[in-house]
């Protein structure tokens, strides 16, 4: 065991290769070490006091210590520890889990494949489009387009489909048959006069010719982030959807949604294909389905896909997909527990709620001389620095503006994230209160403080 009374630079360098970090620097640095948590707080192993203002990695719905999940786990532990759903093989948390998912499903789907994971689920569905072609007899159709800067995973199908470049370069991605189209962002890729809604024309376009380019025979698929995460905290621009899906019928060309961070209540709706008016002929989920309590991830299929697949794996012999801990008995018992208290506890109910708060404190930044853009649905939302709000200048990456402004707010007791040119963003838990909202913004507007400083004396501009 390490021994955790050491300095926090000789900690956790040696064994933990960490995700999403220079390994380089760790070396030098160490880790932030996490002790305890409870509701919207977590508490370093010094007892220091954070607002988890990301709700981890945009997942801890129901914040931290909540002892329904807990006392669920442990039930379930004690009754069925593990059972597989391989080979005709079920238990009752995974039926009753598929039968719910289904039941909230905002378009009509007709089964529920379990995995672990949003990449777990991205990859499956890559799988089940290509699988699902050759049912069909098109062999030929299996390109799928994701969006560059959109985020769908790690594995090497999920990275693919993945629009940034740290999740390519030197992994010798992307694979074959996968496809990026425009990056949706209005505020950064406007013309001059240009509305959101001939913006969203334009962007529909480019896909349609995109599609022509490759040949529509050849495309199978298409998915999206309702609101694009990881890469920006990207708000759709208004028609934006209606006109893609557009494009996506006339092709034959399968449209997923992709809703592992935006799905249970984070836009206000149980799920955003309901915010934006989505009809997908796929779903996939994770992070919220279990408040992250235990790994799980869903993909949703409609029935005309699942009636497709279900005949090929007869003339195949089996459908030969699956994972060891497929629809797994403690993390489905926690999914079906979490699903309760969000309507037990109206939990959708108090985001519309105080949203309206997140939103005004959020969106009041666009009176700071460097805030470029604000963009807040729900309890999700970004603030974009910008060197030249007129002309909409990014600063140099090397600047490291959004990466000071976190560390600083990590040190005025705020955990958030930086994205790509300069955003901030924020996702807390669900259940965080007015006041609480107003304390998170608080501790930001500090760190936000200090990076006005460190502009001016660095980088030699005046606020």
């Amino acid at each position: 065991m390490t021994d955790r009374t050491n300095s926090p630079e000789s900690r956790d360098i040696a064994n933990v290769l960490h995700p999403y970090t220079n390994l380089e620097k760790h070396q030098a640095t160490g880790p932030f070490i996490a002790g305890r948590g409870e509701g919207i707080y977590i508490r370093d192993e010094a007892g220091k006091e954070y607002i988890e203002g990301l709700a981890g990695l945009w997942c801890t719905s129901l914040g931290f210590g909540e002892e329904r999940l807990i006392e669920a786990a442990t039930r379930q532990m004690r009754e069925l520890p593990f059972y597989h759903v391989f080979s005709s093989k079920s238990h009752n948390p995974a039926i009753d889990l598929a039968e719910r998912l289904i039941e909230l499903a905002p378009v009509p789907m007709s089964k529920a494949f379990f995995a672990n994971s949003g990449s777990e689920a991205n990859d499956t569905v890559v799988k089940i489009v290509w699988y699902y072609n050759n049912a069909k007899g098109r062999p030929e159709k299996k390109k799928i387009f994701s969006r560059i800067r959109g985020y769908h995973g790690v594995t090497v199908a999920a990275a693919s489909l993945t629009g940034l470049p740290a999740n390519h370069m030197d992994f010798d991605l992307p694979i074959a048959n996968i496809r990026h189209a425009d990056c949706p962002h209005y505020y950064e890729f406007c013309l001059d006069s240009e509305s959101e809604e001939d913006f969203a024309t334009r962007m529909a376009t480019s896909l349609e010719q995109q599609i022509l380019d490759e040949g529509p025979e050849t495309v199978a698929a298409f998915i999206a982030e309702p609101i694009m995460g990881a890469g920006g905290v990207i708000m759709p621009p208004r028609t934006y959807f209606e006109k893609i899906q557009v494009v996506l019928k006339k092709y034959d060309i399968l449209f997923i949604a992709d809703e592992v961070i935006c799905g249970f209540g984070r836009t206000g709706n149980m799920f955003a294909t309901e915010t934006y008016d989505l009809k997908p002929d796929m779903m996939t989920m994770a992070k919220a389905l279990s408040s992250a309590y235990l790994p799980i991830s869903a993909v949703l299929i409609n029935d005309e896909v699942f009636q497709t697949i279900s005949a090929n794996s007869n003339k195949v012999g089996v459908f030969g997909h699956g994972f060891t801990y497929s629809g797994h008995p403690v993390a489905a018992a926690v999914a079906l527990e979490t699903l309760k208290l969000y309507e037990e506890r109206d939990i959708i109910g108090h985001v519309r709620n105080v949203s309206g708060r997140f939103q005004d404190r959020i969106n009041s930044y666009m009176d700071h001389s460097f805030v470029g853009e604000t963009r807040a649905i729900g309890l999700i939302g970004a603030v974009q620095m910008s060197k030249d709000k007129s002309s909409r200048t990014n600063f140099d990456p090397s600047d490291g503006v959004a990466p000071f402004i976190v560390a600083r707010a990590q040190e005025h007791g705020l955990i958030i994230r930086p994205l790509p040119n300069d955003s901030v963003a924020f996702c807390p838990p669900l259940i965080i209160t007015e006041r609480e909202i107003d304390d998170m913004f608080d501790r930001f507007e500090k760190a936000l403080a200090d990076c006005d400083v460190m502009i001016r004396d660095r980088l030699g501009l005046a606020a």
